[in-house]
């Protein structure tokens, strides 16, 4: 069969054939799959339409106003909260920061609570998920939150949000034991969203988001893809390192629907999804 080439600044598309897509360079740097640590700092600003006020939905409870999170976390928070029915419980603490703000919360949190518990809990400026929109941190809604490290504790509905956070694509960014690797304390309050399958996949494994950039990297189009099914759905997940020009000519298999997404690193990583079901949480 014929592959047909098309350039694309996007990154996703719907009921494709097999094709070629030609992706900026740009691009690694964007995406549900971006991985920010102390060593890939954020490369890329989310730009603004990209962004959704908390507000839309008025039974979110939020610690401020004017929070915003990308429009794919926010609307799958929303339904993870009504799927746990949490929404009178759990309270939004923090969500989407600009890098002045986190410099702010840094310099703030330096200052009260001294250089060793800033640097266990508050990442430096460029170095946090929050600038991407992708992570949210929530708390239990009590009259007084914590805004650095909220109570979100191990039981009753807070469990239960930790148990369904990955069918919805969240995952707990950091968790105890990967301290080593992601150089950040255990925060049980930080969810970061990478969409489904990928957050079951990594808590099924007990991987931490850098572990599963790493495990992905096996996996590519002219090799062997991996494969993830269940009763509706079938997700084949490969690696396309970026090309040194300004495009990397990306290979899309025939699927119904497909994501893009950068690992902020050294290149893309393409979900790509068939069978009934796949809009829902993809």
């Amino acid at each position: 069969m014929g592959q047909s080439k098309r350039t694309v600044d996007l990154q996703e598309g719907r009921h494709v054939e097999p094709t070629f897509v030609q992706v900026k360079r740009t691009e690694i740097y964007g995406g549900q799959l971006v991985l920010v640590n102390r060593e890939h700092p954020i490369r890329k600003t989310i730009s603004s339409d990209k962004l959704l006020p908390l507000s839309v939905n008025p039974s979110l409870k939020v610690l401020q106003d004017g929070m915003l999170l990308e429009k794919s976390c926010l609307h799958h928070l929303i339904s993870l909260l009504d799927a746990c029915q949490g929404m009178e419980d759990i309270v939004a603490v923090s969500g989407y920061r600009t890098k002045e703000e986190q410099a702010h919360i840094y310099e703030s949190s330096w200052v009260e609570n001294g250089p060793e518990y800033t640097a266990s809990y508050v990442a430096l400026p460029d170095q946090s998920e929050h600038q991407t929109g992708l992570a949210i941190d929530v708390g239990k809604a009590d009259k007084d939150v914590d805004f650095i490290a909220p109570s979100f504790p191990d039981s009753g509905i807070y469990r239960f949000f930790k148990q369904l956070a990955a069918q919805f694509g969240f995952i707990q960014r950091y968790k105890e034991g990967k301290e080593q690797i992601t150089n950040i304390a255990c925060e049980p309050w930080h969810f970061r969203y990478v969409g489904f399958p990928h957050a079951v996949l990594m808590e099924k494994n007990e991987w931490c988001l850098e572990e599963y950039i790493d495990f992905l990297q096996k996996f590519t189009n002219d090799g062997e893809r991996f494969k993830f099914e269940n009763e509706s759905l079938r997700v084949e997940i490969y690696y396309v390192p970026a090309e040194e020009g300004p495009y990397t000519a990306i290979p899309i298999i025939s699927c119904e629907h497909y994501r893009l997404s950068g690992n902020n690193r050294d290149g893309f990583i393409i979900s790509a999804f068939t069978g009934k079901g796949y809009t829902a949480r993809a």
